[in-house]
Formats: structure tokens, C-alpha cells, sequence
């Protein structure tokens, strides 16, 4: 979806600082996670991630995220640093908790972003499992960790809040 379109962006928070009226400006760092927000097509969306700690096929930028948008809030999305097979399916593990994500391009969306909110808010590290590129057999297992999750989402919650109804 708009996750490829993200990451030269998400980049631009840590290369050039000093462009930050047009990239995306750092709200803060809360461990392992950065928040930022940035403004498309005219409206505000914040965004909180944090990269991949290990990786079983390495890879550049795996990134997993939440995003809130002007009517969407709760998307929660990794990039995979490579293409997925088509209709494959990723579960991500927190703690006991399996969250089922759809995959799209270099992409996976969690089905459910407000229990995927939940689940990284009480657990420490979110495990996600997918199949490898296409025509290549084996699962892709990446691990981040969930170290200041809670604050960074606070972060993007207080810089975008729910629209009320009505508005």
C-alpha cells in the first residue's frame, strides 16, 4: 500500500534533519522506537517504528510500524525488505498472542491494528513469520523489540488524535 512509499521518508529522519519542513519531523525516540509525523496530500499522519533486531535472511530496512491517519488509525504494517509470494500470510507472535497479518508487494498488514496496538503494548517483543520471496522455500523470521512501543504510540496518539464524529 504506502508502506514503500514511507521508508525513503522514514530514512530522511535520521539522514537530513535539517530538511525537516519537508521530511517528516521527529516527535522523539522512546527506545527502540522513533516517532515522527508528516503531512500528506494536506493532512497530518504520525507514525511510530522501530527496525528489525535480528533477522534469519538479512535484509536493509525491515521496519515495523503504526500509523495514524486523518480517518484511520491503529495500521500497523511491516516492510519485509522484499517481495512477498502472492496471497502469502504473516503471523506475528507476542508473547502467546498470534496476530494474522496480508501481505501486499513488500508489505504486511496487521487484520486487526487495534488488537496488534494491544498486544505490542504488553509484550516485549513482537516475532513475525512469513514465507521467503517467491520461489524460494523456507519461512523469513524477524524479530523486533517492543521496548518504548507504548510511549512512541502515546507520542503519535497526543500529535494526531481521533477525529470526533460529526467533523
Amino acid at each position: 500500500m504506502r508502506i514503500a512509499l514511507m521508508l525513503p521518508a522514514l530514512a530522511a529522519l535520521f539522514v537530513v534533519p535539517a530538511l525537516a519542513q519537508e521530511w517528516p519531523r521527529r516527535l522523539g525516540e522512546f527506545g527502540a522506537w522513533t516517532a515522527a509525523v508528516h503531512s500528506e496530500r494536506g493532512q497530518k499522519m504520525c507514525f511510530a517504528f522501530t527496525r528489525a533486531q535480528r533477522m534469519s535472511h538479512p535484509r536493509s530496512e525491515v521496519v515495523l510500524s503504526v500509523t495514524h491517519r486523518a480517518r484511520m488509525r491503529d495500521q500497523v504494517a511491516i516492510a519485509s525488505g522484499y517481495t512477498y509470494p502472492r496471497n502469502a500470510a504473516v503471523s506475528v507472535a507476542v508473547g502467546r498472542t498470534q496476530l494474522p497479518f496480508f501481505t501486499e508487494d513488500g508489505a504486511a498488514y496487521a487484520r486487526d491494528g487495534r488488537r496488534a496496538v494491544a498486544a505490542f503494548r504488553g509484550g516485549s517483543e513482537a516475532v513475525a513469520r512469513g514465507p521467503r520471496a517467491a520461489g524460494r522455500r523456507g519461512t523469513v523470521t524477524d524479530s523486533f523489540s517492543l521496548r518504548g512501543f507504548s510511549a512512541a504510540y502515546a507520542a503519535i496518539s497526543r500529535e494526531c488524535p481521533p477525529r470526533r464524529r460529526g467533523r
